[in-house]
């Protein structure tokens, strides 16, 4: 159960300017990173327990378990056993937390070099990269085996699947390679619902592919206009992230593409006959302003507007907003029919 938010030091070098500015403008290379203190003792106890915490990128995990509860309303009819919820929350927070701490792991070169992720805790010296290996390692497996014995065998799988994919697929493989990295990458970010289904009844349906493909089609136009505020940092450390390899326009453009074909699968669960007129309601209100910013955004960059001007941030934020409100809908639709 895993968020997409980049590869190791050896399995192919980031190209990156041969000497980019550290910290403190000194210069400094990919793949060197802050040293750790010698003595582990020579760290805060309450520091090191929240950069612990830190690895598992807690706010992300948030958003994904935003996605996964309302899911199992959807799936119960109504209110689920409240302990399979507690169950599956905490299953799905160890799943995620040990992929994000993977990630960290295999992009530490990259991150000591973007202002976005240079106070992570293995760049700041807080964590070192045996303990993260160890700790993300130990996330991954006690949350499989957790998911297996507490929720059923189906969820485990479909977690352990998101966590690889996640790892391997996007942040070894595709984040370096390709500007479509975000788009397949985000597969993983989608798992949770089908996780959320699973859970209550042991099997998949139509109503979670749906809910599948409205995350698949999210995520890009939700993390695009981000990328495209800090794509400076991507085009430093050689990242194809599309906003650092195309111009404005064409992010704009594929937004806007990539907003429609969501909007339009978010309305396909009332005539499957999973959900009444209140998720429709929302998700037809919701959807609307998602592509009036859609469009904002795609305006602007066409009259060449940039920096602050162009706003990108807006449709980040309401992005978040969106999933959030469409999800809460989900989950309360079911007492309305």
């Amino acid at each position: 159960m895993t968020a997409v938010e980049s590869r190791p030091a050896g399995g192919g070098t980031a190209h990156a300017s041969p000497t980019p500015e550290g910290r403190g403008g000194t210069p400094m290379a990919v793949g060197e990173f802050a040293q750790v203190p010698g003595n582990p003792g020579e760290r805060p106890f309450g520091a090191r327990v929240k950069g612990f915490v830190a690895l598992t990128k807690p706010r992300v995990i948030e958003l994904l378990l935003m996605t996964t509860v309302p899911v199992m309303f959807l799936a119960a009819k109504g209110v689920p056993d409240l302990w399979l919820v507690l169950a599956t929350c905490i299953g799905g927070y160890l799943s995620a937390g040990g992929a994000a701490a993977f990630n960290m792991y295999l992009d530490r070169d990259i991150d000591a070099l973007m202002d976005r992720t240079s106070q992570r805790p293995l760049i700041t010296g807080m964590v070192s990269p045996r303990e993260c290996l160890v700790f993300a390692t130990a996330l991954a497996v006690g949350s499989t085996a957790w998911f297996w014995y507490l929720v059923n065998p189906l969820s485990a799988m479909l977690s352990l699947g998101a966590l690889l994919f996640y790892v391997v697929v996007y942040t070894m493989i595709l984040k370096r390679r390709t500007s479509q990295n975000i788009v397949w990458g985000g597969i993983a970010g989608c798992m949770p619902v089908f996780i959320g289904w699973s859970s209550v009844t042991n099997s998949v349906s139509w109503a979670s592919f749906v809910l599948f493909l409205v995350i698949f089609f999210w995520t890009p136009p939700h993390y695009w206009p981000l990328s495209m505020k800090v794509k400076d940092d991507y085009e430093r450390v050689g990242v194809p992230m599309l906003p650092a390899v195309a111009g404005n326009k064409v992010v704009a453009r594929q937004i806007v593409a990539y907003s429609w074909v969501m909007v339009a699968v978010s309305l396909l669960l009332q005539p499957l006959g999973y959900t009444g007129w209140f998720y429709t309601a929302v998700a037809l209100v919701c959807g609307g302003f998602w592509l009036k910013e859609a469009h904002g955004l795609q305006a602007r960059a066409k009259a060449g507007i940039t920096g602050a001007k162009l706003k990108e941030m807006r449709l980040f934020h309401w992005s978040i907003t969106y999933v959030s409100l469409l999800f809460v809908a989900v989950a309360v639709d079911p007492f309305l029919r």
